[in-house]
């Protein structure tokens, strides 16, 4: 009878150790997975990030060219004002 109650203990522990194993089998899979994933969508942020920066960069860029294309309009059209202003006698 004790032999008995002690397999049954030793099938109960085993089929629960075959599945806490199992159990940690697949939350590894499913971490390695995730670690993966990870590391791509990483990846992907950190080209989009080097785009923005860039995009910015010429973004000011361009709004420097815009600005100095607008003084020098500004510097002609006061030239012109200046040269073709009427002269009082």
């Amino acid at each position: 009878m004790e032999t008995q109650r002690d397999e049954k203990k030793d099938k109960t522990f085993s089929n629960f150790g075959e599945k806490v194993d199992g159990f940690v089998h697949e939350f590894q899979e499913a971490a390695d997975k995730l670690e993966k994933e990870f590391r791509e969508k990483f990846e992907e942020l950190k080209v989009a990030a080097e785009r923005v920066k860039k995009e910015a960069e010429n973004k000011e860029r361009w709004q420097e060219v815009e600005d100095n294309l607008r003084k020098a309009a500004d510097e002609v059209a006061s030239s012109f004002r200046a040269a073709f202003r009427k002269r009082e006698p």
